[in-house]
């Protein structure tokens, strides 16, 4: 569950790995040369990572944080993702796949014994670390959603030698936990079971569930996130000595320019093939761009304002941007995530009473001309969305779900004149107030403008040209939007803070791990991790109950999402990637549908 910025119950195992599959693991390499050479990859623009503790609240959810950052050093209990495959990757997982027993109540899971760059095992311990911290201060993280998963419905848990127990309050269907909670746990190390540089605690070692632990975990995770907020300290004994990745990091400055080097002592069964990943800031697109027509950038992405070509389909690349046609090849591929931008429905919002109006949310969603803006702004490179559903969700997981507000200016203006409002200087007023059928709703007065705010990432033509171009529709219906941008970094914190916009996009919506099943609980119920719209509908939960509690596909959910709008949809960019020709992969060069950066599969 992680913000994009270019992101259960009812499944069983083989259905999740079969929706979610395009490959399989790639062969590793044995006997290989020494790691040699240096790869730089660009970082998003205003997207740069900017907290290394892997236990984080949503204004650190992201991708950039995560997939292209903190996993690189820290591996999950379980991989998910390898080339263009979002599939679970055993070989590259800390854990033995899960056992379950006693009606599927009791899941157990056995370490394979990998070892942190100190020399600790990550055993049961470390994994232990993480469910107690998450027992103690569950709304601190992210992944959280009230009353599902881990840990609200786990009643006990321990873990001695390379074995830790789970034991759940329900039977739990396996597919639905593997894929959205024990995928979320990121074993932990002993050195940072700490209150202060000198002091450690109990929290790795405390019994699940303690008065004791509770107090010391929620200390420990004080002083942890106190510490991740200071970037001067990314490249000390502490953070460093907690790795059991592929990669250490070696520098890191206060702009976000991050050097690896490899770790030696990983585990896992693909060693790195480079001495050096250099990841780069940039503040704009326009910035990186340069850089790669200097040719010092390996990896990197181009907007698509500047193709000359379209894409052939979705999916598929087109020619390259002739400037770097000669020294890099483009590539494309389908995201495992859906975009949007959240309404906000915060009750403290002056402008709660229209945006609560389903009505006026159909009249914007349907002045989106999603098409239009990937044929003419992103050159073909993206799918229309229309529901929480990832584009190519297979059959197994949803049944299609139809666009229900097809792109109409006038059916748009129509929503609104039909409701009781009247266009005056340019912006619809409400002349008819009241609740009935023809009638501008509850708390809306007479003389009620439409008159609205947006906020959305900086540094991205692309999404500058979408957003400019859906603003010009709203204006065009009488609905007016005074419009601003900040950081990809302060979006997400603005967006979280669900203060002084009805309307807020970091230009790249949700990409599906680490919960991988699109069941819709994490961003739609009352309780959601990352429900920073604050929408609530008992419609909704009870759908989404029925696919996590019960044995439905997503069909049902996904269908009463896209007609009841909880967020806006938007047109999904898969972006235009750029690879320098002498860069050479043994998982291919189609980009990951999670986001994962994963250099030591590359090599020259």
């Amino acid at each position: 569950m992680q913000l994009g910025r270019k992101l259960r119950l009812a499944i069983t195992i083989g259905a999740v790995a079969s929706s979610l599959s395009v490959g399989l693991i790639a062969p590793t390499i044995s006997g290989a040369a020494a790691p040699s050479g240096t790869i730089t990859f660009a970082e998003g623009p205003g997207a740069n990572p900017n907290y290394i503790f892997p236990y984080m609240g949503c204004q650190f959810f992201s991708v950039d944080n995560i997939n292209q950052f903190q996993t690189m050093m820290y591996r999950p209990l379980y991989w998910f993702g390898l080339g263009g495959s979002s599939a679970e990757v055993p070989k590259l997982s800390a854990g033995n796949p899960p056992a379950y027993s006693h009606g599927n109540k009791t899941i157990t899971v056995k370490m394979k014994g990998w070892k942190f760059a100190d020399g600790q095992v990550v055993n049961a311990e470390s994994v232990m670390f993480f469910l107690n911290m998450y027992k103690a201060d569950p709304t601190a993280y992210c992944g959280y959603n009230g009353g599902y998963g881990i840990p609200d419905q786990v009643t006990s848990a321990h873990g001695s030698g390379n074995t830790v127990v789970i034991n759940f309050k329900t039977s739990v269907n396996p597919g639905w936990i593997l894929y959205n909670y024990l995928s979320e746990i990121t074993p932990m190390p002993n050195t940072w079971d700490r209150t202060a540089s000198s002091a450690h605690a109990t929290c790795a070692t405390g019994h699940y569930g303690a008065k004791s632990t509770d107090a010391a975990c929620k200390a420990v995770e004080t002083y942890l996130d106190a510490q991740s907020s200071k970037t001067s300290t990314y490249t000390n004994a502490m953070w460093q000595s907690g790795v059991d990745g592929p990669w250490k990091l070696t520098a890191f400055d206060s702009l976000g320019n991050a050097t690896f080097h490899p770790n030696t002592k990983y585990s896992g069964p693909q060693k790195a093939q480079v001495s050096v990943v250099k990841e780069v800031a940039f503040t704009s697109t326009q910035a990186e761009e340069n850089q790669l027509q200097a040719g010092a950038i390996d990896l990197g992405f181009v907007d698509p304002t500047i193709l000359t070509a379209p894409a052939p389909s979705p999916g598929k690349a087109g020619p390259n941007w002739g400037q770097l046609a000669s020294r890099y090849n483009i590539t494309t591929g389908s995201l495992w995530n859906f975009n949007y931008a959240p309404f906000n429905f915060s009750t403290n919002d002056p402008k709660f009473a229209a945006i609560n109006q389903l009505y006026i949310r159909q009249a914007l969603q349907t002045a989106v001309d999603q098409q239009g803006i990937i044929t003419n702004v992103d050159k073909g490179y993206g799918f229309p969305i229309y529901s929480p559903l990832p584009p190519n969700t297979p059959s197994s997981v949803s049944g299609a779900v139809p666009n229900p507000y097809p792109f109409s200016i006038a059916n748009a203006k129509a929503l609104l004149t039909s409701h009781g409002w009247t266009e005056t200087g340019g912006v619809m007023a409400c002349t008819s107030p009241g609740t009935g059928a023809t009638q501008c709703g509850a708390d809306i007065a007479q003389g009620y403008t439409l008159n609205f705010k947006i906020v959305w990432a900086s540094g991205s033509p692309a999404l500058d040209d979408t957003f400019n171009a859906e603003v010009a529709n709203w204006n065009s219906i009488g609905i007016k939007f005074a419009t601003s941008e900040d950081t990809f970094n302060n979006v997400i914190a603005d967006c979280n803070s669900a203060a002084g916009y009805e309307i807020c996009s970091w230009g790249g919506g949700w990409t599906y791990a680490p919960d991988y099943y699109p069941s819709g609980e994490t961003l739609f119920t009352p309780k959601g991790g990352f429900n920073v719209g604050s929408y609530n509908s008992t419609a909704m939960t009870t759908l989404i109950n029925g696919t996590t509690f019960g044995t439905a596909k997503l069909t049902a959910f996904a269908s009463y999402a896209a007609k009841n709008l909880p967020v806006l949809y938007q047109p999904q960019a898969n972006g235009a990637g750029e690879i320098i020709k002498t860069l050479k992969s043994t998982i291919g060069m189609t980009p990951n549908p999670l986001g994962n950066f994963m250099p030591e599969y590359f090599h020259y």
